[in-house]
């Protein structure tokens, strides 16, 4: 099922079951927008995301930071980060999630796809270091992309374009029972930044 450009309802479970998808669309307005997408590409500290597959240590193009309260390590693709204090706008961007969604975070996991040939294949965010089914709010700046969501046994996909300056929210046991993913397009030569703002359990 595709949900392109759907009537902005945050309210709206996406979701057709096990799990709970809310999409707030755009929570700024564009020139507030282009500034975030501006600064997080130039003051970021990014680098290329590692994984280990077979044994073997692969770098991505996508870069990633990880951000967060204290020194939190956070281990993904067989590979453990450390993260580092919050900047000043990754604060503001904060803030302006949990008033709107009413959750709490204490990190955020950042990703920068250079151009539409960079996204993400399918997966779900269920580390042990996550809060289980808790919330995780993904602000996207720059192109708009397809982001897409694959039940792990019917199959059944959900889509929908991510907008310059939106907010999706996933939580409960979306992560449990769907995958999610950025699929590459043709269509766009522009960078985007996605952060996801999460809960690490010590």
């Amino acid at each position: 099922m595709d949900l392109f450009n759907p009537e902005t309802d945050e309210t709206t479970n996406l979701l057709p079951k096990e799990g709970t998808v809310n999409y707030y669309g755009k929570l700024f307005s564009r020139e507030n927008a282009n500034h975030y997408l501006d600064v997080l590409l130039n003051t970021i500290e990014w680098k290329n995301d590692e994984a280990i597959i077979f044994g073997k240590l692969i770098l991505t193009k996508r870069k990633v930071a990880w951000y967060g309260d204290s020194e939190f390590e956070y281990t993904y693709s067989n590979t453990t980060k450390k993260a580092l204090p919050w900047t000043k706008e990754l604060l503001e961007l904060k803030a302006v999630m949990e008033e709107k969604t009413g959750e709490t975070f204490n990190s955020c996991l950042l990703n920068l796809y250079h151009s539409g040939d960079e996204g993400m294949a399918w997966h779900s965010d269920a580390e042990k270091d996550l809060k289980k089914n808790g919330a995780i709010g993904s602000v996207s700046f720059g192109a708009e992309r397809k982001f897409a969501f694959k039940h792990k046994e019917t199959k059944e996909v959900v889509s929908l374009i991510l907008e310059h300056g939106s907010l999706l929210v996933m939580k409960d046991e979306t992560q449990t029972h769907w995958l999610h993913r950025l699929p590459p397009t043709k269509t766009t030569t522009k960078p985007r930044v996605n952060l996801t703002f999460r809960t690490i359990v010590r």
